[in-house]
């Protein structure tokens, strides 16, 4: 059984559809991949997945229940988790606290008072662990604001990773970065996915080819392509595409 399936996933804004019967499944361990040109659907599809969309016919399930149209808090309990295109960070807080208010115990219960969460050894000592992980050890205290824009990316990855998901959804992780960003992010990915299921919706296509199991295409709010890398080289379509120069 898949840990994500979407089966038949419509969706409209007024006149335009945006996803038009898109079928999607990943098993436990595997990172996928999605690609497409703008305006293909990619993020919409992210977010009918998490919860911040509804969509208006299809099903979603995660480890075999049903989560379609489930809130965005409820699909997050659930074990799923994500980072956006463009970064969701407080810039006022520190890197630590950034953490650390996405953590489980904030998650879970979300009566609990901050500054109680803040004061929790264990909690700011997995935080630290963390931000060590995605390689900022030593900036713990620094205010996000101040942290270098590939920093931040690896931020917002570590706060996706606060709440110890089991499927980790990234939005355009190289999105902005350089190849020596893109590069370390690699690294990080390769790193994340010994103990994390992984999907990435990317713009760069070498990235992808490089890092992903499987990767399925998006265009006109369709899947018209899917398969392993090595697949997707072979495909006729793929071949007298745009994706043909860089697979």
């Amino acid at each position: 059984m898949p840990l994500l399936e979407a089966r038949r996933l419509h969706k409209r804004f007024g006149q335009q559809i945006v996803l038009d019967d898109i079928s999607f499944a990943i098993e436990t361990g595997e990172l996928a991949g999605i690609i497409g040109p703008n305006g293909a659907g990619k993020t919409t599809f992210f977010n009918v997945l998490t919860g911040r969309y509804r969509p208006e016919r299809g099903q979603v399930f995660f480890d075999g229940h049903d989560i379609t149209g489930a809130s965005p808090a409820r699909i997050a309990r659930a074990g799923i988790s994500r980072s956006f295109q463009l970064m969701n960070l407080f810039d006022s807080c520190s890197a630590l606290d950034n953490v650390i208010v996405a953590m489980r115990p904030l998650v879970n219960k979300a009566f609990r008072m901050t500054g109680q969460v803040r004061r929790d050894s264990a909690l700011q000592a997995r935080a630290a662990m963390l931000l060590a992980d995605v390689g900022l050890a030593g900036k713990e205290h620094a205010p996000a604001k101040g942290l270098a824009y590939g920093d931040r990316r690896c931020l917002e990855i570590a706060v996706a990773l606060a709440p110890e998901p089991r499927l980790l959804f990234l939005d355009e992780p190289t999105a902005g970065m350089g190849a020596q960003g893109a590069q370390r992010l690699t690294a990080l990915i390769e790193r994340l996915r010994q103990r994390t299921t992984i999907v990435v919706i990317e713009h760069d296509m070498p990235f992808l080819f490089r890092i992903a199991d499987r990767i399925s295409v998006i265009q006109w709010g369709q899947v018209i392509a899917q398969g392993t890398p090595a697949e997707l080289r072979a495909d006729p379509w793929v071949a007298r595409s745009n994706l043909g120069a860089v697979a």
